[in-house]
């Protein structure tokens, strides 16, 4: 069974996949390559300079890949709760997974289809780590925001999710701190 099945491919739902493969989670993200990170100039990310959106899409794709997430260029049609966890439909192929993290950017439909609460600004409900009112389940990025839609607080939005889904696999609170001791 896959543990981790990631709907989107834009900052939120890459950071996700970052967090959960490199933590040895088995990871599958499901993008249509249809992000508006692609119109984006990135000045403002923490870390660079200056980066062409599709140019950060690729080389954060190939980050995700590195730690042995897959990566499918795949529409995602349903997602539904099973007696294990949730089946995520993706060009008529069924996945079974334990948790899914939403990162749709303002697509809100799967949440809605899965019976997750949302706000009154009509925005996904979801607490601190980003889970949903649906346990396991995990909404990030504009689908819990009317506004500040940035691709660095996105992606700090699939962190939260993935660090969170880290400490229920983990058993304690996780923390995915790097020293230069773990470099390779």
């Amino acid at each position: 069974m896959t543990q981790v099945v990631i709907v989107g491919g834009g900052a939120a739902g890459l950071s996700a996949g970052l967090f959960a493969s490199k933590n040895g989670l088995d990871t599958h993200v499901f993008d249509t390559d249809k992000t508006w990170l692609h119109k984006a100039h990135l000045f403002n990310y923490l870390g660079l300079d200056s980066k062409d959106g599709t140019e950060f899409l690729e080389d954060s794709r190939e980050q995700v890949e590195s730690f042995g997430a897959e990566i499918h260029e795949a529409e995602v049609t349903s997602v539904e709760r099973a007696e294990d966890g949730f089946v995520v439909t993706a060009d008529g192929k069924e996945y079974e997974a334990t948790y899914v993290v939403l990162a749709t950017g303002a697509k809100r439909d799967l949440a809605e289809q899965l019976g997750c609460a949302f706000t009154d600004e009509n925005v996904v409900d979801v607490d601190v780590t980003m889970e949903t009112s649906i346990e396991n389940v995990y909404a990030t990025g504009a689908m819990v925001r009317a506004e500040e839609w940035q691709a660095i607080i996105s992606a700090g939005d699939g962190a939260a999710a993935a660090l969170n889904i880290l400490t229920k696999e983990k058993g304690e609170h996780f923390h995915d701190f790097d020293t230069p001791a773990d470099a390779e």
